[in-house]
């Protein structure tokens, strides 16, 4: 019967396989400027992205509002580099040819021939009076607030060491009086006296040397705050003074293709013809904009706002492609004579010149976007003749110090190194990546307090991973039997991985994936705690897993710069790298010898010995960057950490036993002092206890009890009803002194 069966169904084949329907994965998606909006991101060629970001005007130190750009921009080009696996072709700028580069380096140039010619006080305190007079008018003519208030302060510095100079050559002190109050005021006054110089003697600057120092230096400086920041370099960068033919050429283009026009020797962008033009629009990003006269003029800078040069547009609304040179102005070569590169222009020459017609990313400050992004964007559709140059711009958000506005022109900023010297760059790039790329960052003390705890928290993670993987174990004793733990523990750790991709794709939002990585360093810990009280041995290969992974995630966004397959470097970088795996079996064995030590003069109550044991732990090893962890019943932890960071724990430990201490005697003293007054009112008698409080009582009966109020009026049944129930008391506790007394007690 079984063969017929058998034989009625057939040959055996394979049953048909239907594939899992799977679950649909999020994408990339980028807060776009150009729509306001999260758009997914697709790169019009493959997996390469070109991208170009805005680089600084180099004037003046790097701050940390370029901090918030740039750092920025690193992170959100890594997470594309090396999580999404994007081929990103990455092109900066230099501005190097600038309205306030130019007015700064005639300013330099003008105050140091100033200082070389040594002039006496008396001339330094005239020509002082001299230029606080036009500088008055513009603080009376200032209407921003931020800028007001700047000049107020440059004001009242100037007038504070102003007046000891003028009564001290009044009186003809004598020059060794006289001289360092002149210097004083020559340091206090050197903004206004170089502005002063400037309007007076700035036409006759004219060697086009002198405006090239000035950002070459300050590009360098830019260099090494970026190196010094972890920030990678560009893949190409562009300088604007190496550009100009290309500049040139691309103005030219403008002008043909009937967008620009020339203009007593400059060239302006015609924003109503590019405006009107049905393949075009002006104000892509900002249309709301449009218009604003502050900020256009803002845009051609202070060297090009003149009554002159604003009535040689069309339009107030066009802005300058070419700027024909003034005196006390560089210059170069063109059709049009003389002259220098608008603001605007450099970007979008150089960028094409790289890029070429349309690039995926444009970045920069969202101060930038109107008019500087604005009019790079209509420039260069000009040029190319097409409406999609840019397809995503990005654009980082304001910094702010401790809520208040931060502006370099307003002399209210930090700089980077300054920055530094406070922080280590690590900690800056936590405190970025724990708020949004795209909005207000206030750099305050609770900041980066909240990053140097989140670098700590994380950091004791990987040292006690380390710790564990430190443990001996042959080759199969590393693959332990999961239980329930580690099941659990590793659902967590793919649910957080999970959320931290879900976060990077929308929008890189890394204040949630390092949220989310705290949570699962969290887990560990509790896995780590429990397996430990329980004197078990955490799961080695989940817990390395985990610690790898939140690694790479660090590597990721720059906040580990090293190959080290778990945790921060140790001892710096360089050749220190490797510091870890050359001392710690140095340091295992000492661990072991100090272990037991301790363990012969426990047994044996030899107290010198643990406490020499104690001092090695707290004292002499910190020193050197080593911190043990004793734990009863286990073996001590042994972990490389920053010497500075053990020596401000122990220092906070140091003053936490004091505190405690202090609490302790504080507490002593007070119950002694209660003591005390609780034994001198023992001593009173009943009969005499009333008897001071002649304020409150006139009369008396023969038991001290008081029958009168201080106004002679007898007590009410109420008040003595009161007065017995205190009177009695105190009876009972003169009755127990006298008792302690008799026994030999207190006296």
């Amino acid at each position: 019967m079984a063969g017929s069966a058998e034989q009625a169904k057939g040959k055996r084949v394979q049953p048909a396989w239907s594939p899992p329907e799977g679950t649909e994965q999020p994408r990339l998606h980028l807060y776009n400027s150009l729509t306001r909006s999260k758009d997914e991101f697709v790169p019009q060629n493959g997996k390469q992205v070109l991208w170009y970001c805005c680089g600084p005007t180099v004037y003046d130190a790097s701050h940390m509002g370029h901090a918030r750009s740039y750092i920025s921009f690193d992170i959100l080009r890594r997470v594309l580099m090396n999580y999404f696996k994007y081929d990103v072709f990455y092109c900066m700028n230099i501005t190097d040819i600038d309205d306030k580069i130019i007015k700064r380096a005639r300013q330099n140039h003008l105050f140091e021939q100033y200082r070389e010619k040594k002039p006496a006080p008396a001339q330094i305190l005239g020509d002082v009076q001299t230029a606080l007079k036009p500088f008055l008018v513009k603080l009376a003519e200032t209407t921003d607030p931020d800028k007001k208030q700047m000049l107020e302060r440059l004001h009242a510095a100037v007038t504070l060491v102003l007046g000891p100079l003028q009564e001290a050559v009044q009186r003809g002190a004598a020059a060794s009086e006289v001289a360092p109050k002149a210097e004083l005021l020559l340091k206090e006054a050197k903004d206004l006296l170089s502005d002063w110089l400037d309007s007076q003697l700035g036409s006759q600057v004219t060697e086009n040397s002198i405006f090239s120092i000035l950002p070459k230096y300050w590009e360098g400086e830019y260099h090494q705050d970026m190196e010094a920041l972890n920030v990678l370099p560009p893949d190409v960068l562009t300088r604007v003074s190496e550009y100009v033919p290309e500049i040139v050429a691309f103005v030219k283009k403008v002008v043909e293709n009937g967008y620009g026009y020339v203009s007593n020797g400059s060239v302006y962008f015609d924003t109503a013809q590019f405006g009107g033009s049905e393949k075009h629009s002006y104000g892509k990003l900002v249309p709301e904009a449009v218009g604003d006269q502050k900020a256009l003029q803002e845009g051609e800078g202070d060297l090009s706002i003149s009554a002159d040069r604003l009535s040689e547009k069309r339009s107030q609304n066009d802005f300058a492609l070419w700027k024909a040179s003034k005196p006390g102005e560089p210059s170069w070569d063109s059709p049009w004579g003389k002259g220098r590169p608008g603001w605007h222009i450099e970007c979008s020459a150089m960028a094409g010149s790289i890029l070429g017609e349309s690039m995926d990313i444009h970045g920069g400050g969202f101060d930038l976007r109107f008019p500087h992004h604005d009019n790079e964007l209509a420039q260069s559709e000009a040029y190319f003749e097409n409406d999609h140059w840019v397809r995503y711009f990005l654009h980082t958000g304001h910094l702010t110090i401790a809520g208040c506005k931060m502006s370099k022109s307003l002399k209210n900023f930090i700089t980077i190194k300054d920055a530094l010297a406070k922080h280590t760059a690590r900690q800056l790039r936590l405190a970025f990546l724990m708020h949004s790329w795209k909005d207000t960052l206030d750099y305050s003390n609770n900041t980066m307090e909240s990053a140097i705890q989140y670098e700590k928290f994380i950091n004791e993670f990987f040292l006690n991973v380390k710790d564990v993987l430190r443990a001996p174990t042959d080759i199969t004793g590393q693959y332990e039997k999961w239980d329930s733990q580690e099941i659990e523990l590793n659902k967590s750790f793919y649910e957080k991985k999970a959320a931290v991709h879900r976060a990077l794709c929308d929008n890189v939002d890394t204040r949630t994936a390092m949220e989310e990585m705290r949570a699962l360093v969290s887990l560990g810990n509790t896995y780590i705690a429990a397996r430990k009280s329980n004197r078990q041995t955490p799961n080695r290969m989940l817990l390395q897993s985990v610690a790898a992974y939140l690694t790479e995630m660090l590597r990721v966004f720059g906040a580990i710069d090293g190959v080290e397959p778990i945790g921060f470097p140790v001892g710096g970088s360089g050749q220190n790298m490797d510091l870890e795996v050359i001392v710690m079996p140095y340091l295992s064995v000492l661990s072991d010898f100090r272990e037991t030590v301790r363990k012969i003069a426990r047994e044996n109550k030899v107290t010198e010995v643990l406490q020499l044991c104690d001092a090695l732990r707290d004292d002499t090893l910190p020193e050197l960057g080593v911190r043990l962890e004793d734990h009863e019943g286990l073996p001590t932890v042994v972990k490389l950490v920053d010497r500075e960071t053990l020596l401000k724990e122990r220092e906070e430990k140091k003053q936490v036993e004091e505190e405690k201490k202090r609490k302790k005697e504080e507490a002593a003293r007070k119950k002694q002092e209660q003591e005390a007054a609780k034994l001198a009112k023992m001593k009173i008698p009943p009969s005499e206890m009333f008897r001071s409080e002649i304020d409150k009582y006139s009369n008396f009966d023969d038991s001290g009890f008081p029958t009168h109020d201080a106004e002679g009026k007898e007590i009410s049944k109420g008040q003595t009803k009161k007065l017995k129930k205190l009177y009695d008391a105190q009876e009972k506790l003169h009755k127990d002194y006298l008792e302690m007394v008799q026994n030999g007690g207190s006296s």
